[in-house]
């Protein structure tokens, strides 16, 4: 009776560690925190014209705002973009 349960909590920890690193791959961070700089992303939805949700390399989401007059009209979903990103905002993209 004893290894069976053992067996239970055995079983619950593994899929516990498993499931751990799926739950941080999905961390949405704002785009005010990232640090300004150029970036590779892929685009996982286009939200509106002025809006993407993309996934950086190294796993974190984001909401990227166009900035002034820049729009995402010509961004689909899964397109692959070198953006830069200055105060949270992207004034210059290219699709690649």
């Amino acid at each position: 009776m004893l290894s069976f349960v053992k067996r239970i909590v055995l079983a619950a920890a593994f899929v516990a560690a498993a499931a751990a690193p799926l739950g941080a791959l999905a961390t949405t961070v704002d785009s005010s925190m990232i640090p300004d700089g150029t970036y590779v992303v892929k685009v996982e939805k286009v939200q509106d014209p002025a809006h993407l949700l993309v996934r950086m390399q190294n796993g974190v989401e984001t909401t990227l705002p166009a900035a002034g007059s820049r729009t995402f009209v010509a961004v689909k979903a899964n397109d692959t973009l070198k953006v830069s990103i200055i105060k949270g905002a992207v004034p210059v993209f290219a699709i690649q």
